[in-house]
């Protein structure tokens, strides 16, 4: 049977995503596969105690490279180029790789075929132990790289494979925060998506934004609250939208400066004091998680 898959996303960064979803990690123990799909700032394995036991080349994307001695200088590269990825520099015509778009203009058009398209490595995929017994599965995205989805869809790759292989009964997913390509590849093959809000106007307002994406996709969904007494009327406004939504809220998390006391020791919450108020509340979410998949 394969392993269920739960995407733990936000609408915006500051919810505690990251802090909840890596308690659920710590929870599941050997059972769960963790996969981080923040790519563009993946910082999970920090407090699951990743050893970057394994690591592989990411490759996606082109960038143009000119051949020096091939290249008569000519400028029609740096005419054509809209990316402005094309300088002089002395007297030699180059390509700034961060700037290049892998559009192949400049290489058609150059009259010596100096330019020639290469693969660029944009990031690097890890396989880790973690603390909880499990592996993680995690990535780093290059500076300046796009193509995030399309590494977000590797990390999720090899984690399946991993699940599969080692029989795991859970895929525990921290998704990006937001709405954009990463987020959507973070949501591919989810079985239940867990998402994580807080009670101010913006939580709100990107809580129905990504909950709109989530509607696209026809995924079920459950949501966490976050410091829910910092705004209590907001707090009801959001119950009610969740409520219309058909989304039930399992779980409303109280400001707690263990939030703070945990990262600062490198902890998931749960293991930092398993016995605190917050922890109990994310225990029970859990539950409820593991019943719903």
């Amino acid at each position: 049977m394969s392993a269920k898959e739960i995407v733990v996303i936000s609408g915006k960064g500051g919810t505690g995503k990251t802090s909840i979803s890596s308690s659920f990690a710590y929870l599941a123990k050997e059972r769960a596969i963790v996969a981080d799909c923040d790519v563009d700032a993946a910082n999970m394995h920090i407090l699951l105690g990743a050893d970057f036991e394994k690591q592989e080349d990411f490759y996606s994307g082109e960038v143009a490279l000119i051949d020096e001695e091939s290249c008569v200088n000519c400028g029609k590269c740096k005419e054509v180029c809209r990316f402005e990825a094309i300088n002089v520099i002395d007297n030699q015509h180059r390509v700034d790789p961060i700037s290049c778009e892998g559009c192949w203009y400049c290489s058609r058009v150059c009259p010596t075929g100096a330019i020639e398209m290469k693969t660029q490595k944009i990031g690097d995929l890890y396989v880790s132990n973690i603390k909880s017994g499990s592996l993680m599965v995690h990535a780093k995205l290059g500076f300046g790289a796009e193509n995030s989805g399309k590494l977000v869809a590797k990390v999720k790759t090899k984690a399946r494979e991993l699940a599969q292989e080692f029989d795991k009964s859970y895929i525990i997913t921290d998704g990006s925060p937001g709405v954009g390509c990463p987020v959507i590849s973070s949501l591919s093959g989810a079985n239940l998506v867990v998402l994580v809000t807080e009670a101010t106007v913006s939580g709100l307002h990107d809580l129905k934004r990504v909950q709109k994406l989530i509607k696209t996709f026809s995924l079920r969904s459950l949501c966490i609250i976050n410091k829910y007494d910092l705004n209590e009327k907001l707090t009801q406004e959001m119950e009610s939208y969740l409520k219309d939504e058909g989304i039930e809220v399992i779980g409303k998390l109280p400001y707690d400066e263990i939030f703070t006391k945990a990262l600062s020791e490198a902890k998931p919450i749960v293991e930092y004091d398993n016995d605190s108020k917050i922890s109990k509340i994310i225990e029970n979410c859990w539950n409820t998680i593991k019943g719903e998949v």
